[in-house]
């Protein structure tokens, strides 16, 4: 049976609508690239954090907006305030842990420690610990998609001298996606370590199945575009 334009105009908007109330604020917000809908958002956090030290949630949370602020303002070509909105979540991300030590507030710590580094100096103090808190996390759920993606992308920015980069990465972002072939940003990243690699034909077909996964995805849309066709 044919789909005709009309049907069209009813079903695109309504998965996107769905795709949209499947995620928080926080993600919706770092998908659009808002940064300052997340800036209000980490600020609001982190100062509820503060309020309430013995909280995991809480710390969790502040921890999490922080590092989807790191991670837009690293996509909109801002490292120093990605470096600064990382440091800010370090507190929170690390009492979390010491809360409640469960794999996704060691994802996070992990990633934070990873998007914090900006030089040499910062590489040698935050790698190691960023590399243990992955590993913790991976220890305690070795089934977790979003773990082997936050793998994956800590070895994709890792220099190669130091075991990292696309190549090394690419294992990780195929796991996550064996886990979880839902998982969009699987295939984001997985399309960024393919076109490291100048395998732009996989990497585009990545991309595509990224954004037919989460269209809002402004980043994904992005590495489609600037992805040469062959």
């Amino acid at each position: 049976m044919r789909t005709n334009n009309s049907m069209l105009a009813v079903i695109i908007p309504a998965l996107l609508a769905t795709a949209a109330a499947a995620a928080g604020p926080l993600e919706q917000a770092r998908d659009r690239q808002d940064r300052a809908a997340l800036t209000k958002m980490a600020d609001e956090a982190l100062a509820s954090a503060a309020g309430a030290p013995d909280d995991a949630t809480a710390q969790h949370r502040a921890a999490l907006a922080s590092s989807y602020l790191a991670e837009v303002d690293s996509e909109l070509h801002d490292r120093r305030a990605a470096r600064e909105a990382a440091t800010r979540g370090l507190k929170p991300a690390e009492r979390a842990v010491a809360l409640k030590p469960g794999a996704q507030s060691y994802r996070v710590l992990g990633t934070l420690y990873g998007q914090a580094i900006g030089d040499m100096f910062s590489g040698l103090k935050y790698g190691p610990k960023a590399k243990a808190a992955l590993d913790k996390a991976l220890e305690q759920a070795p089934k977790s998609s979003q773990v082997y993606v936050a793998l994956g992308v800590g070895n994709l920015y890792t220099p190669g001298a130091f075991g990292g980069g696309a190549k090394n990465a690419i294992p990780n972002f195929r796991k996550a996606i064996e886990l979880n072939p839902k998982n969009a940003e699987a295939w984001l990243y997985l399309g960024i370590a393919l076109r490291g690699e100048h395998n732009d034909a996989e990497a585009r077909q990545a991309f595509t199945k990224a954004l037919a996964l989460n269209p809002q995805r402004v980043w994904a849309r992005q590495q489609l575009e600037k992805t040469p066709a062959q």
